[in-house]
């Protein structure tokens, strides 16, 4: 897509420090890295969110991203890695892109990145719970 600057990587048409390309995934440097390694991997065709990933398309993506991790653990000596991705909201470049992040104990990450709550209820849950599963229903 014209004017994506994930797109122009996969392309070739924009530098970045590549870890992996073939012919579905492009895997590089975060640019501003939460820890040095920190890799994202991003589909070479343009795909908004991870809802716009055809599925069959998401188990041989996903597949990627597990590989890499796994590479970025061993080559970074961490003792693991922190796998997530946003979709719209927080969403810098709206390609999907998956951020492989090397942790290890006492990094100074802690958790998420947003404040933890609880249900008020069990009623509370059991409707959000109804709802979600209505709506996988639905679809």
């Amino acid at each position: 897509m014209e004017g994506c600057l994930f797109c122009e990587i996969a392309a070739g048409a924009r530098p970045a420090w590549l870890v992996h390309a073939d012919d579905t995934v492009v895997a590089f440097l975060d640019t501003r890295p939460v820890f040095p390694g920190h890799v994202l991997v991003v589909p070479r065709e343009h795909v908004p969110t991870l809802h716009d990933l055809p599925t069959d398309a998401v188990g041989g993506y996903f597949q990627q991203v597990q590989r890499i991790a796994g590479a970025v653990e061993s080559a970074m000596s961490a003792q693991g890695t922190f796998v997530a991705l946003n979709n719209k909201i927080s969403q810098s470049v709206p390609h999907l892109h998956t951020h492989v992040v090397p942790r290890s104990k006492g990094d100074g990450l802690r958790g998420f990145f947003w404040p933890r709550t609880k249900y008020a209820d069990d009623d509370q849950a059991r409707k959000h719970a109804d709802a979600i599963a209505a709506a996988l229903a639905a679809a």
